[in-house]
């Protein structure tokens, strides 16, 4: 499996020079196997991005992990949908009150957006996927499979297999002020190959935001070493965090998690990690 980066910061894009070095686009990544259209998690400004990247016609599954704007303000920035031929099928948790589909269709349409989804040329289905429940979802060869994350509001994670292999999804995280895990989270995350997980806040940041639904890097490793995952990839790096600060919490993981043989990077906008 490979592992795309298109988007990697968390809460509102920030392009600016101190950001070039990591990306200041939102939340996007897509994992590809050969001989299938790529398996897209999130719809962050990242993904204008990995539709620039694209060639031919798309037809491919899209994973929302909840509603928030930095993981959905990138989909009619999609140009692939441009096409009549363009099928996507998008995933996301139940809301509160009504459906995924009905939550997400009022937020493209005027007067937030031009137009409505319905009035793209390409094909938009649009469907609940219970992380509660642990819906799963076949794709091809891979089967992806939702869960319950503590966040604010529905919030799903997901881990995809193919061959014995498994990615975990759980890009934005409440860190529990007793720093319990909950067992959603655990079952979805263990024995991961490959972790991506928010570690948006230093513990500084977290003591004066601990209700904003994000931990700290120190429980992003807790979380690996918990769940006896083989990598790490630090994700949703806060848009006041320039390159520097992400280099000095990546360092500090590091080393931390060395002692427990886990391989520990931080996202980086357009890296792509092979997961064999």
């Amino acid at each position: 499996m490979r592992v795309t980066f298109h988007g990697v910061r968390g809460s509102t894009p920030s392009p600016c020079p101190e950001n070039q070095g990591y990306g200041g686009n939102t939340s996007c990544v897509s994992v590809e196997v050969e001989g299938h259209e790529p398996v897209i998690f999130d719809l962050g400004t990242g993904l204008r991005r990995l539709g620039r990247r694209l060639a031919g016609t798309f037809d491919g599954t899209m994973f929302v992990s909840h509603l928030h704007w930095d993981h959905i303000q990138g989909l009619p920035f999609f140009t692939p949908l441009q096409e009549a031929s363009a099928r996507a099928r998008i995933f996301g948790p139940r809301q509160e009150s009504g459906t995924f589909r009905e939550a997400l269709e009022r937020f493209i349409r005027p007067p937030y957006f031009p137009v409505t989804l319905t009035e793209f040329p390409g094909r938009i289905e649009i469907a609940d996927l219970d992380g509660a429940a642990g819906e799963s979802v076949t794709v091809g060869e891979l089967e992806v499979t939702a869960g319950r994350i503590p966040h604010c509001g529905p919030t799903n994670g997901y881990r995809v297999t193919w061959r014995g292999r498994s990615v975990a999804y759980v890009p934005d995280h409440q860190q529990s002020p007793d720093g319990r895990i909950a067992d959603s989270v655990l079952e979805l995350c263990r024995g991961a190959d490959l972790l991506i997980h928010d570690s948006q806040y230093t513990e500084e940041e977290f003591s004066r935001r601990s209700d904003w639904g994000h931990c700290t890097v120190e429980y992003a490793v807790a979380v690996a070493v918990r769940c006896g995952v083989r990598r790490l990839a630090l994700f949703h790096h806060d848009p006041a965090h320039d390159d520097g600060v992400v280099e000095e919490l990546v360092t500090a993981a590091v080393a931390c998690a060395s002692r427990f043989g886990i391989e520990v990077v931080a996202a980086r906008e357009g890296d792509t990690l092979e997961v064999i």
